[in-house]
């Protein structure tokens, strides 16, 4: 092997080292590992740049589209409110929830689905008496194992699919392809949460709880009507530079005025409400013309047109992950005022602005309206939901349902190819208007998809150079040239790496090398892809290791240590279903 293939293992080595130590954004890193490739003459321009022209991505594009039509519509919903009803025991929640969503995400990218689920599974524990933290991981997990029953259930096996096609000049693998070990794999995981997770699940407050009590952490004051604060603006009054707290919003014969401009003149009767210590209402008080505002409903309960409370859970990608709410100018940034944070399931108290944000956290936010339609697949954000939010429409709830059937059938029968049916799909979710054209282009998760993108450079590069060849070489040896043990190794190899980075990158790294080993010992390949495509969405065992975890997160009031109990048992689980079934299925040799 020649400088070109080492220096393709440093950069290889170099990007996962650098994604597993830093906060950088994973579609920045794997950016700058393209344009090394590139600038170094390793890749020419079509085959570093070959990623963002690959069917797989496209498909996984048009499939958010998809999914944002379902969810735009309601039809999730109408799945949810027929199908969890009112259980009496934990392990019969666990069952009304998880058999629909992993149904679902064998169809629908396993995000949105979490995404919509998390604020009615918040909702719905409340009613039923149960906690959430019972309830939040087996709906990620049972979205994680969904996706591995079909070939569009998650965007790993789409681009891998892609990458394999690629790679090999192969046919594409069928819609319903991975279906069988797939449906195995879903019901030992399927049972082991119904059967387990109520013993390894803690009983804890969600956030949503924690918020509950909204004047815990706001407090209210009133302009006095004949004090000297009357006509002064927000600076001249005093209110502007306060140090433990700050001032939210007014209240004025009946209207709210959010996010409070410095020039903003107090007129006598405003009710002022303060977010920050409520220790310091003492120091408020002590301002001329401003008294204590008793008898009345606080202004924070109240609902008004011109405020929404959100929740938000705060992104690794977040631009203020590791600063002060202070000093990543929050409010600024995005026209929202953080009240409170709330961090494995309990409020984060102490001075507001001096907390720094961290991956996970819940922000609960006063913003204006356009702030959630703004956010909604923001990368900053994982999820956005609006306390008291309204219900969607649901009249084209059956249309959305309808359009995904067809997409399926299509796939599924080869009267077109997945792309094409995709494509189809969004576009008739856009025509039929099951989902806006402004809420579609938001769909589109560019993050995931420069990611993606972006991988497939490293995995052409390791295969142009040969160093796949090499690391293959060396994988033959430890499994001894063992077909069986060779894939329990690329089981375990793609598992752990899925973990420490994004799993679309393990899996397009490891993708190579696999197909390098496999064409050596004159192996069937398919049986090594599939295992790549389920290996890659078994990170059940760190929050950081698929989206949907972090999703969950904050939301359930988590400690890291809860998915290391229960995920290293699904992890095995799958792990060793998946080594005995896809032989069964495939000739390895």
């Amino acid at each position: 092997m020649d400088w070109q293939g080492w220096f393709t293992i440093f950069i290889t080595a170099s990007t996962l080292v650098t994604l597993m130590a830093t906060r950088l954004s994973p579609d920045l890193v794997l950016m700058g590992a393209l344009s090394v490739l590139l600038f170094s003459g390793i890749l020419d321009a079509d085959l570093a740049l070959a990623g963002f022209s690959n069917s797989g991505l496209i498909t996984v594009a048009a499939m958010f589209v998809v999914a944002a039509g379902i969810r735009a519509s309601g039809g999730v919903d109408l799945v949810v409110h027929n199908l969890l009803g009112r259980p009496r025991s934990v392990r019969g929640a666990l069952a009304r929830l998880t058999l629909p969503v992993a149904s679902l995400s064998g169809f629908l990218n396993n995000t949105p689905v979490v995404a919509t689920m998390i604020p009615a599974v918040t909702r719905w524990a409340r009613q039923i008496g149960i906690p959430s933290s019972r309830l939040m991981i087996p709906l990620s997990y049972a979205s994680i194992l969904g996706g591995c029953v079909t070939l569009i259930g998650t965007s790993t096996n789409l681009v891998v699919n892609g990458q394999y096609q690629a790679l090999t000049g192969e046919p594409a693998l069928g819609l319903f392809t991975i279906t069988g070990v797939g449906l195995a794999v879903a019901a030992v995981g399927l049972l082991i949460l119904l059967l387990v997770s109520p013993i390894l699940l803690p009983e804890r407050r969600s956030p949503d709880e924690t918020f509950a009590d909204k004047r815990s952490f706001t407090f209210e004051v009133a302009v006095a009507h004949d004090g000297p604060l009357v006509g002064k603006n927000i600076v001249e009054a005093g209110l502007r530079h306060l140090k433990r707290i700050y001032l939210v919003e007014i209240e004025r014969n009946g209207g709210i005025l959010t996010a409070v401009t410095p020039e903003e003149r107090l007129h006598g009767g405003d009710r002022l409400v303060f977010v920050g210590d409520t220790e310091a209402i003492v120091d408020v008080l002590r301002i001329p013309g401003l008294v204590a505002s008793v008898g009345k409903q606080p202004v924070i309960e109240r609902n008004a047109p011109e405020r929404r409370l959100v929740e938000a859970v705060v992104s690794p990608n977040c631009e203020g992950i590791g600063k002060t709410i202070k000093d990543g100018r929050f409010r600024d940034r995005y026209g929202a005022v953080v009240l409170a944070v709330a961090r494995n399931g309990e409020h984060v108290k102490g001075r507001l602005s001096s907390i720094v944000l961290e991956p996970g956290d819940v922000l609960l936010l006063e913003a204006r309206p356009a702030f959630v339609s703004r956010q909604r697949f923001s990368r900053d954000f994982l999820l956005i939901s609006e306390l008291d939010e309204e219900r969607p429409d649901h009249s084209r709830a059956l249309v959305s349902w309808a359009i995904l059937s067809a997409l399926v059938l299509l796939a599924s029968t080869g009267i077109t190819s997945m792309l094409e049916a995709a494509l189809l799909g969004a576009g008739a979710m856009v025509a039929s208007r099951c989902v806006s054209l402004a809420d579609a282009k938001r769909s589109l998760d560019l993050t995931v998809l420069i990611t993606i993108a972006a991988s497939f450079s490293l995995g052409n590069a390791l295969q142009a150079t040969g160093a796949a060849d090499y690391l293959g070489e060396s994988l033959l040896t430890l499994s001894g040239g063992h077909p069986w043990l060779l894939l329990l190794l690329t089981f375990v190899a793609v598992s752990v790496l899925t973990e420490m980075v994004t799993n679309n990158a393990a899996a397009l790294i490891m993708l190579p090398i696999v197909l390098a080993v496999t064409e050596s010992l004159g192996l069937n390949a398919v049986p090594y892809v599939i295992t790549v495509m389920l290996a890659a969405s078994a990170s059940f065992a760190t929050p950081l290791g698929y989206q949907t975890n972090l999703m969950v997160y904050g939301p359930g009031g988590y400690h890291f240590s809860d998915f290391l109990r229960m995920g290293l048992l699904m992890n095995f689980s799958v792990g060793v279903t998946t080594v005995l079934v896809v032989p069964l299925i495939w000739p390895l040799q």
